[in-house]
């Protein structure tokens, strides 16, 4: 753990105790995350450490004793990202504890550390003390006597007590952490570390808090779900899906991302026989250039991905596909980046999200020749979403007419209608009503819903009574 020199946070030395009963030891905290779905489910459970602890978990920066910000590091822009949103936090709240978390601190905490708007730098291997760390802070800013534990095994946490953050409709279950399949790209395998599984019991415990907390979805994360159990005794995926669906009574329950070698009849066939497993796979494809696959190290060639696409679809009607693509990876010109471009538009996806490839510091891809200029990145990934767009359009179109089960989650403005997703991830918005009782006490229920016409970026939906 890193602090900024000079300011009145001091290296920390923790007393035991209970910081939960410790007098003046409650305040606000704010928890901002930017990045995947897995940092969404550390950052649950991080409001979950800080709501033991006696603070409140709120929204406003303004309010805030502890400011949290949960970074993503996957990119250069990732970084700059997060640079100005902790800026942008000190400048909301001069006096708040900024404390910059996760991966970005993980990589270069020393960077992070040279910022004035930052007190606190803790990077993943710390996050399990990230709260007391904070704490501590707060109360030496504070001037209060609260004796905080010594380390994390003498935390009095409740694994299983209520966590998820304001507002949240879906709970964010991380099943899995860590990567060893070191992708040429990719930074991961550093910042996350090793493959390691959650045991079962663990992961159904927090689906049923879940549900006691209200939330009508649960999406399990991690980083490489498909290998999730490998290291536990008769654990793996499959059991683990069908044990949630048999021992917990939520809702919906969705798996946020499979790689394509991962994905067989077997697996396919819980969703056939299972109506809350959500149709929706986000399947990496990263290139459509067998020559660029093999570059980034990646476990499949475009035919077997194919394959994979043709097999969901052929056992999972109307199912969402979406995908990520990274465009001038070293060694991809314009040939390899044309197959790329013809690849993506054949598979028809409901959704791709394009990233240009940014040279992260400890991967193997820094060192191979043959990096793309900027200004053609920029063309390409023009390309790409455009390509990207008429596919995102073309699936909803489909739909259009068509019924489908609504998470409504609430407003994104005091003046919009009331928004929601689909079971197979297509954002919705409300037809409007005249019954503005009726569209507000839709927010957190899931109704069967007629998917009317598009709207930019969303389908007009009227819920079905």
């Amino acid at each position: 753990m890193s602090h900024h020199p000079g300011r009145e946070v001091k290296p920390i030395t923790l007393a035991s105790g209970n910081p939960a009963e410790a007098p003046g030891c409650s305040g606000n905290v704010v928890i901002h995350t930017h990045g995947c779905k897995l940092n969404q489910a550390d950052s649950s459970n991080l409001a979950r450490r800080f709501r033991q602890a006696g603070y409140r978990v709120v929204e406003d920066v303004s309010e805030a004793d502890i400011y949290v910000l949960n970074t993503c590091t996957v990119t250069a822009t990732a970084d700059s990202k997060a640079r100005q949103t902790l800026r942008a936090a000190r400048r909301a709240n001069p006096h708040a504890i900024v404390v910059a978390a996760g991966c970005y601190p993980q990589r270069a905490a020393e960077e992070l550390a040279q910022m004035p708007a930052v007190n606190l730098v803790v990077g993943n291997e710390e996050k399990d003390d990230l709260a007391a760390l904070a704490i501590e802070a707060h109360r030496d800013r504070s001037g209060t006597t609260a004796e905080l534990f010594r380390d994390s095994s003498s935390w009095p946490y409740d694994e299983d007590a209520a966590g998820n953050l304001p507002g949240r409709t879906r709970a964010m279950v991380k099943i899995q952490e860590g990567c060893d399949q070191v992708c040429a790209y990719c930074i991961v395998p550093r910042v996350r570390g090793r493959e390691r599984s959650i045991p079962p019991g663990q992961i159904i415990r927090q689906v049923r808090r879940s549900v006691e907390e209200g939330c009508q979805e649960a999406v399990l994360t991690g980083t490489q779900l498909g290998t999730y159990g490998f290291d536990l005794p008769g654990a793996d995926l499959n059991q683990l899906i069908r044990r949630i669906l048999e021992e917990t009574d939520i809702r919906r329950l969705r798996v946020s991302s499979l790689q394509p070698q991962e994905i067989d009849e077997e697996l396919l066939h819980i969703w056939t026989n299972h109506r809350r497993l959500c149709p929706h796979f986000h399947v990496p494809l990263q290139s459509g250039s067998d020559t660029i696959l093999k570059a980034m190290r990646r476990r499949y060639t475009t035919s077997q991905f194919a394959e994979t696409v043709q097999l969901i679809r052929s056992m999972v009607p109307d199912a969402g596909i979406t995908t990520d693509v990274i465009v001038g990876f070293p060694g991809e010109g314009d040939k390899e980046f044309q197959d790329s471009l013809a690849f993506a538009s054949e598979m028809a996806f409901s959704d791709l999200h394009a990233f240009p490839y940014s040279r992260r510091p400890g991967t193997s891809a820094v060192y191979l020749e043959g990096h793309v200029a900027d200004q053609v990145k920029r063309e390409r990934m023009r390309q790409i979403m455009q390509t990207a767009r008429t596919s995102f359009q073309e699936f909803r179109a489909n739909l259009l007419g068509s019924t489908r089960p609504v998470l409504w989650e609430g407003r994104a403005g005091k003046d919009s209608n009331p928004r929601g997703l689909t079971d197979n991830y297509v954002r919705v918005e409300m037809e409007p009503s005249k019954d503005e009782m009726w569209s507000s006490d839709l927010s957190n229920k899931i109704t069967p819903s007629l998917l009317i016409e598009m709207n930019g970026d969303l389908v007009t939906a009227r819920p079905l009574h």
